[in-house]
């Protein structure tokens, strides 16, 4: 059985700016792991479709580049939200005023929030990246069609910084 009192005295005393770190460091850690998986399944398939293929090689790194967007889109999301951490002192009770609580919340969600869709992002344009190399090596003409769908899974990872952003406007450490 969950003490709900329990827990409300646990989160109003845990400092507002650990969860404020701790959405900055999931931003960044994994939209670049996103990145890096992406990066890892798009390489693999690109160096072995060059073995028959060897023309594919210079058009098909655009889908590393899109992989690399995503840990980008984490890296500039997380200096977004670190900038609205600031320095504010507890109350005189020893606890975190609610707007504070508040802030510290939403920079979590936000990092949390940008973190995943760069994560999933990321794998979706390394499986799409893996694929364009493979069906190039096969078709040259395929390559401009995969590429359209490669252009709207590396969306996702846009629409979550957008989403960051917004969760993170109500943010205010004052």
């Amino acid at each position: 059985m969950l003490d709900y009192e329990y827990m409300g005295l646990v989160f109003r005393h845990m400092s507002p700016y650990m969860w404020a770190s701790l959405g900055c460091a999931l931003a960044i850690g994994l939209s670049v792991a996103g990145a890096a998986w992406g990066i890892f399944l798009t390489g693999s398939s690109l160096v072995g479709a060059a073995v028959k293929a060897p023309r594919i090689t210079s058009k098909n790194l655009i889908s590393v580049i899109f992989c690399e967007a995503a840990a980008i889109y984490g890296v500039i999301t997380a200096i977004i939200l670190q900038t609205k951490v600031e320095d504010v002192p507890m109350g005189p009770d020893g606890e975190w005023s609610v707007k504070i609580l508040k802030a510290g919340y939403a920079v979590f969600g936000s990092g949390l929030c940008v973190g995943l869709s760069n994560l999933v992002c990321g794998i979706c344009v390394g499986v799409v990246g893996s694929s364009c190399a493979l069906a190039d090596a096969q078709n040259s003409t395929l390559f401009v069609k995969i590429l359209v769908i490669e252009i709207f899974g590396s969306a996702l990872g846009l629409f979550g910084v957008i989403v960051a952003i917004i969760i993170s406007a109500s943010a205010v450490f004052k």
